[in-house]
């Protein structure tokens, strides 16, 4: 279910910060036309610590409209609170969405038993498949492999993104969890090695601007033609690190309205991209309009 270049969408606003529909179904358009595989709503790129509530669920629902089945749409309902996790998990799961994103608790640094609880409740308490999220530049914890395999023995948790850069972090996942469980990279640059050491795709940023070559590159990858993934991954490698010149989603959002597909919006605490960084995204933002 899933696998392939999956967006982590941005989440597009208007300058004074409110949410733009009318942006939002055009992205959903452009992935769809471009190949994208699935969209992640809510997640980090998609400024999910700023969002309401009903914000995510309005822009869940858009989704699952718009896409009308044509690409998989996954909902991310991460929080710090386990409870909170839960309900979100059991009133989205409500959506006509093919799963949930749940990344791993910030800022209170539980145990490897307590991630194991805290995901076990939310695989419980949805009706969809759980992917879970492994984040550990972003949530000071490191949710270890052994962790992720007993998890990957509960019926409802299907796949993991795992945002530990390289293919060994891949292999220990693959080796330590059940047959058929699913992993995906969340780290752009190292995507390609991910996928060749057994990853079934990515949750990618830079697809937010290179839908279509990020889409190619990633079946390359999975197919197993190496020559060909790493000449279609060559052009992108300057998307993979400009777009983290400063915290994302600041750079992606930058220059997306730099390409003319929404307003230049993006909500405190993160400000728009530093003038400083201006010119290596906008160089490499033309080379991947280039791609398209």
């Amino acid at each position: 279910m899933f696998s392939g270049s999956l967006v982590a969408i941005v989440t597009p606003m208007r300058a004074d910060g409110s949410i733009d529909p009318d942006a939002w179904e055009r992205l959903i358009d452009w992935h769809i036309e471009s190949g994208t595989s699935g969209l992640v709503v809510g997640g980090t790129t998609g400024e999910s610590v700023t969002l309401t509530d009903a914000e995510l669920w309005e822009l869940s629902r858009r989704a699952c409209e718009r896409a009308r089945r044509r690409i998989a749409v996954v909902v991310g309902v991460g929080s710090s609170s386990t409870a909170a996790c839960v309900e979100r998990a059991h009133r989205f799961s409500q959506l006509a969405i093919e799963g949930i994103l749940a990344v791993t608790p910030a800022y209170n640094r539980p145990t490897q038993e307590g991630l194991y609880r805290h995901f076990a409740a939310i695989a419980e308490a949805s009706s969809k498949p759980v992917i879970l999220y492994n984040v550990p530049s972003r949530t000071a914890v490191d949710m270890l492999p052994a962790t992720v395999g007993r998890l990957s023995q509960l019926e409802r948790i299907s796949a993991v993104k795992e945002a530990v850069p390289g293919p060994e972090r891949v292999r220990e996942l693959l080796a330590a969890s059940r047959q058929g469980f699913v992993v995906l990279s969340g780290d752009d640059a190292t995507a390609r090695e991910a996928i060749l050491a057994g990853a079934r795709g990515v949750v990618s940023v830079t697809a937010n601007v290179a839908p279509g070559a990020m889409a190619a590159m990633v079946a390359a990858a999975m197919r197993g033609d190496r020559e060909s993934a790493a000449r279609l991954d060559a052009p992108l490698a300057a998307l993979h690190r400009d777009l983290f010149l400063e915290a994302n989603p600041i750079p992606v959002k930058w220059a997306l309205a730099q390409a003319g597909r929404m307003e230049r919006g993006i909500r405190l605490p993160l400000t728009e991209l530093s003038a400083a960084h201006q010119p290596a995204v906008l160089a490499a933002l033309r080379l991947a309009a280039a791609l398209q």
